[in-house]
């Protein structure tokens, strides 16, 4: 498929209006490379983690618990939504921004040897403003190591 040619009247001519393809080929800006989180997957690991601290915001609750010494090192972080949520559409994507929080904001503040659990809310993690997810979730971390 060919990108449209740009129009030929005068007003193009005169150089107006860009054309097409120069519209569309505009260099994308670089993006910053993370480390991939450590995702938890045994629910044993969520349990240990839900008798731990915790932290509820408007968008989220946080779990949080220092794991015992000769564990994995780093940080590691686990996502659920309960049915409350909704459907499997509705929990996926609040677990998607979840995630999509934690890998920006979880690399700065996480503490090694700690594990975290993100759980969804019904309505407010799909629904809140993105920045204000991201700023939730830095509050409820530091509230759990405060």
């Amino acid at each position: 498929m060919t990108p449209p040619k740009a129009p030929q009247d005068s007003s193009a001519a005169a150089g107006n209006q860009p054309s097409a393809v120069s519209v569309c080929a505009e260099t994308p800006k670089p993006r910053v490379k993370l480390p991939p989180l450590v995702v938890l997957s045994k629910r044993s690991e969520f349990l240990a983690a839900a008798r731990a601290r915790r932290q509820g915001t408007k968008s989220m609750m946080v779990q949080g618990r220092q794991r015992k010494e000769g564990e994995a090192e780093g940080f590691r972080v686990g996502f659920t939504c309960s049915k409350k949520v909704g459907n499997a559409v509705a929990r996926n994507r609040a677990k998607r921004r979840l995630r999509e929080a934690a890998r920006l904001v979880l690399p700065g503040i996480g503490r090694a040897g700690w594990d975290y659990v993100l759980i969804g809310r019904a309505e407010a993690t799909a629904t809140r403003n993105f920045e204000d997810l991201k700023r939730d979730l830095a509050y409820a971390v530091k509230k759990i190591h405060g």
